[in-house]
């Protein structure tokens, strides 16, 4: 009797596409891939990976287009700037620029506006009162006027740039976690550590913060995107990171006026922050529904 051969089923295949479109619901495995090979490693490996000195051009090489269009070369695989610099050497430093500036921004501001969080929500009051109506005023200040004020007292900076974004983000983290202060603070576990004799500053850093460092770290990771997003725009307008450094907003800045004959030197690093900044923001959904039970999918 003829026994029967089993046939693999193609990859195209229905049941395939839906476990994988399945999956990529689940896993933001796409997000991930791109921060991963277009953020992370360009950012702390960009002295091995880049191929060219960012800073350094030619302009006998100026404004050549990228490998795949007509007059492109391999050795410059994204094209070159008005200058003769390597774009895609500029676009890797600009991830660690970005990245730094993001975490550092988020330490400094985060701490500052945890910690007033907390306070506020635990002792409530006249105190509560104030700190909210601080958070009010810092959230009602346009970011580029601040960083016009900043920039015309001390001068553009990466400094400035770090300040200005840390003096906009400290207020959300502020209201977080005053709002979930607040209803930790309710919880008996909490009048216990009252009853047992522990100092406010134990209650806050032992028992509440613990307590808020999933919702800080999702509201980090969504930041994030935010802040690589103003760091451009400061950068394009001449408020940021100042030239030659390779900032992705300075390298738009560069090419505007070349947009209709060098596309690419704009072009480029703008699908690069769209990508990095779409894909955080992706990732930041992903990880809240990850970590608060109460959006959990069952």
């Amino acid at each position: 009797m003829a026994t029967a051969v089993s046939q693999s089923v193609p990859w195209y295949s229905p049941p395939k596409i839906a476990r994988v479109v399945f999956q990529a619901k689940r896993y933001p495995v796409l997000p991930v891939a791109i921060l991963v090979f277009f953020l992370v490693i360009p950012a702390v490996f960009a002295p091995l990976v880049a191929p060219h000195d960012p800073l350094k051009g030619s302009l006998s090489k100026r404004l050549k287009p990228p490998v795949w269009a007509e007059g492109g070369s391999i050795e410059y695989p994204l094209g070159t700037d008005k200058m003769g610099r390597d774009l895609l050497s500029r676009m890797i430093y600009g991830a660690r620029i970005s990245l730094l500036v993001s975490f550092m921004a988020i330490f400094v501001g985060g701490s500052i506006g945890t910690t007033l969080g907390v306070i506020s929500g635990y002792f409530g009051g006249k105190l509560d009162a104030l700190i909210m109506r601080l958070v009010d005023i810092a959230l009602s200040i346009p970011a580029i006027f601040l960083a016009l004020v900043l920039v015309s007292a001390i001068g553009p900076s990466f400094g400035t740039v770090i300040t200005v974004i840390a003096l906009i983000q400290w207020a959300r983290y502020a209201r977080q976690a005053r709002a979930e202060t607040l209803t930790v603070r309710e919880q008996d576990f909490i009048a216990r550590a009252r009853v047992a004799g522990a100092s406010h500053v134990r209650i806050m850093v032992r028992y509440i913060f613990p307590n808020l460092v999933n919702t800080l770290v999702v509201l980090a990771t969504l930041q994030v995107g935010s802040i690589i997003l103003l760091e451009s725009t400061l950068s394009f307008l001449g408020v940021g990171i100042p030239r030659p450094t390779p900032a992705w907003g300075v390298m738009v800045a560069d090419g505007r006026e070349l947009i209709v004959t060098a596309w690419w030197v704009s072009m480029l690093p703008g699908v690069g922050i769209m990508l990095t900044v779409l894909s955080l923001n992706l990732f930041g959904d992903w990880l809240r529904d990850h970590l608060d039970p109460k959006l959990k999918h069952v």
